[in-house]
């Protein structure tokens, strides 16, 4: 049997060659190995740990789909509810060939919604350094831009990345709990399950523990505030509180988010004959060579920070890799899945 605890730590080296700083995490069984490396950077330099504090990027698309999946389970929505039905009144919501747009279609990315919201596309391509590009996407401008963009596909027909649905998915959700998003996330997902750092704010300790982000090429970079589009990459949270996040998702029949986590599973869209998309999570499965195995995952990547989340529900393992470097840990994290996965077959 493979020593955890080594094999987190390797990856973890890797990873440091080529990042700022890196804490890794992974759970196996009843196990559980958390391994920082490198530096936080700034006034607060010294190692990350388990307690220091990420931007966590698109890795919050699948507490905004979680969320909605608790919403659905109280009845307080429907997966096939229109997302029309959760915005302002008078707010235009494009369709195609008479369909409209569902919470289903937005935490599925089968909107048909573009990736980005109207007008910013240009200027993210022409200003690739800005350091908060999504700034200024308030809701008004957010339902502004809604009204003045055309789907690329029927809603419901293909799966096409979009952080403007997941970031209006998020913001009508909360509308309809009366809330904003970040206290949305803590009451349906984050307090039940106690994880206690993760949210947008960062107040109390949390300063002291947040790692500086930075480029690729290791030069400082500034925070990311989506404003009202959150909901696709808004969050902040340390190896602590993703373990705990993976611990949920491995449960299976325990725990209050149980139902939630089971009808987030149960939602399904097909990419390819090897890969899909759940509520949230993106799924595939090894080709038989490789072990044949159950990947779920999602990474996430802002202007200073990346991260990786992903686990095997039918080995009950899971890998939670989080960086202050806009460069991919994607490969690595794979790896050490893969790793696991094959040592618990």
């Amino acid at each position: 049997m493979t020593d955890l605890g080594a094999v987190v730590r390797k990856t973890a080296d890797q990873l440091v060659a080529k990042h700022v700083g890196v804490v890794v995490a992974a759970v196996a069984g009843g196990a559980t190995e958390v391994v920082g490396a490198g530096r936080t950077g700034g006034g607060y330099d010294g190692a990350p740990d388990a307690g220091t504090l990420f931007e966590i990027g698109s890795v919050t698309k699948v507490f905004t789909a979680l969320a909605l999946a608790r919403m659905t389970v109280a009845g307080t929505t429907t997966l096939d509810e229109p997302l029309a039905a959760l915005l302002p009144e008078g707010t235009a919501v494009p369709s195609r060939e008479g369909r409209e747009i569902t919470l289903r279609h937005l935490a599925t990315h089968t909107s048909g919604l573009p990736r980005l919201p109207k007008g910013m596309l240009l200027p993210a391509l022409l200003r690739p350094s800005t350091p908060d590009p999504y700034a200024g996407c308030t809701s008004e401008s957010l339902l502004r831009g809604l009204a003045r963009t055309r789907l690329g596909a029927v809603p419901g027909r293909r799966f096409r990345y979009s952080n403007l649905g997941a970031g209006l998915l998020g913001l009508a959700l909360a509308q309809r709990a009366g809330t904003d998003y970040e206290t949305l996330v803590a009451r349906e997902i984050c307090s039940p399950l106690g994880m206690k750092d993760t949210g947008i704010t960062v107040d109390g300790d949390r300063p002291a523990r947040l790692a500086p982000g930075h480029t690729g090429s290791g030069r400082p970079a500034g925070a990311w505030h989506l404003a009202d589009l959150a909901g696709a990459g808004g969050l902040r949270s340390t190896a602590a509180d993703m373990v705990t996040f993976v611990r949920a998702q491995l449960e299976g029949d325990t725990g209050e988010l149980a139902e939630a986590v089971r009808l987030s599973r149960e939602v399904e869209h097909r990419i390819s004959p090897f890969s899909w998309i759940h509520l949230g999570w993106m799924g595939q499965r090894l080709h038989p060579r490789q072990g044949a195995h159950l990947q779920l995952w999602h990474n996430g990547m802002t202007g200073g920070f990346s991260s990786f989340v992903g686990f095997d529900p039918e080995k009950g393992v899971g890998v939670v890799v989080l960086s202050n470097t806009k460069r991919s840990a994607d490969r690595q994290a794979f790896d050490l899945l893969r790793t696991l996965q094959q040592e618990h077959s």
